[in-house]
C-alpha cells in the first residue's frame, strides 16, 4: 500500500481525506523525480497537507508516531527530542514544498460521491434477493479503495473511476443488470455518457496490475 493510505487508516482518516493524501503522493512523485525524496516523508506531509485540506486536521507528532510505528513495528513513540523536532520540521518544511511543485492545486474531485449514487441507483434497478447475497457495495468500495495504491486517479476522470470499479464488482460475481441487454445503452453509459468500454477496460486492467504487483513484493 501506499505509505500515505497506510498511514492515514491508522490515524482513523475518512476516506476522502486518505484519498486527498494518495492523490498528492501520486501527484508529487508525478511531477518529480522518485529517487529524489524520502517516500515516507513525503507520506507524512502528505496526510498533514490533506488533513488540512479535508478539515480532519492532524497533529504532527501523531502522523510522526504513526509512521515511524509503520516502519519499526516494535518501537516505541518518540521522545519528544531533537530527532523529534527535526522530524517535525522536515514534514512542514516538505508541506512548503509539495505546495509549490502541485501549483497550490490540492484540492481534488474524487470518484467516492459518484460511487455511493451509482450503488443507490443500481440497487433500485436490481432484484432484492440478488442485491443482497452478494457483496458488490462492499467490494466495489474496496476496489475503490485499492486504486489509490497506484495512480488511476490521476489518468482518469472520477466518475470513470466509480463506474469502472462497479463494473468489476458486478463481473467477480456474475451479476448481470436486469434488461441491460434489450436497452438503448449499457447500464454504465447512463451514469456517464460519455465513458466508454475500452476506457472501462483500462482502469480494470490498471487495477488488477496494482493487485498483480502486491503479490509481487517479497
Amino acid at each position: 500500500m501506499v505509505p500515505a493510505g497506510e498511514a492515514g487508516v491508522k490515524l482513523g482518516l475518512q476516506s476522502i481525506p486518505i484519498a486527498t493524501a494518495c492523490t498528492i503522493y501520486h501527484k508529487f512523485f508525478g511531477e518529480t523525480d522518485l529517487d529524489a525524496y524520502d517516500p515516507y516523508l513525503i507520506a507524512m506531509s502528505a496526510i498533514y497537507l490533506a488533513g488540512k485540506v479535508e478539515e480532519q486536521h492532524l497533529r504532527t507528532r501523531d502522523i510522526i508516531n504513526v509512521s515511524n510505528r509503520y516502519l519499526n513495528p516494535s518501537s516505541e513513540p518518540l521522545e519528544l527530542d531533537a530527532r523529534f523536532w527535526e522530524l517535525r520540521d522536515s514534514i512542514v518544511q516538505c508541506e512548503l514544498l509539495m505546495l509549490r511543485v502541485l501549483r497550490f492545486q490540492v484540492s481534488f474531485q474524487h470518484p467516492h460521491k459518484y460511487l455511493l449514487h451509482y450503488l443507490i441507483s443500481l440497487k433500485n434497478w436490481m432484484n432484492r434477493y440478488s442485491w443482497q447475497r452478494t457483496p458488490i457495495s462492499v467490494t466495489a468500495w474496496a476496489l475503490l479503495r485499492d486504486s489509490y495504491h497506484g495512480g488511476l486517479c490521476l489518468r482518469f476522470r472520477a466518475q470513470h473511476i466509480a463506474v469502472a470499479v462497479l463494473h468489476l464488482a458486478l463481473q467477480v460475481y456474475g451479476v448481470e443488470v436486469p434488461a441491460d441487454a434489450e436497452a438503448e445503452k449499457p447500464w454504465w453509459q447512463v451514469f456517464s455518457d460519455d465513458l466508454t468500454k475500452p476506457t472501462i477496460d483500462s482502469i480494470v486492467s490498471d487495477l488488477i496490475h496494482i493487485y498483480t504487483m502486491d503479490t509481487e513484493i517479497p
